[in-house]
């Protein structure tokens, strides 16, 4: 069963009504500095059948897999079905100065 994550903010207490989000700006320039990632507004999933999700993904590469991170209103989500990914998410989540949690 897969586990789905948050990379947020949300948790954060800085003094102001809401938390900071996470702009696509802010993750267009970070993931653009880490060469196993790519940008793109489209994930595609094949199986048995074929299905195409619009949206703002960050793929990130791992061997022949291709995992999306992906911004979604000032979060970003990513899936923790492949465990290689958890490390990366963590490092993510440092960077951007957030906070990891169950989606």
């Amino acid at each position: 069963m897969s586990q789905l994550y948050r990379i947020t903010r949300a948790f954060q207490e800085n003094g102001e009504s809401e938390a900071p989000e996470i702009s696509l700006e802010e993750c267009k320039a970070y993931f653009a500095s880490k060469p196993d990632f790519t940008y793109t507004t489209v994930f595609t999933v094949k199986g048995q059948t074929t299905m195409s999700i619009e949206g703002e993904f960050f793929m990130w590469s791992f061997g022949e897999a291709q995992i999306p991170f992906r911004h979604f209103q000032g979060d970003i989500y990513v899936s923790g079905t492949n465990k290689a990914v958890i490390p990366i998410m963590m490092e993510v989540a440092g960077d951007l100065r957030a906070d990891v949690a169950e989606a």
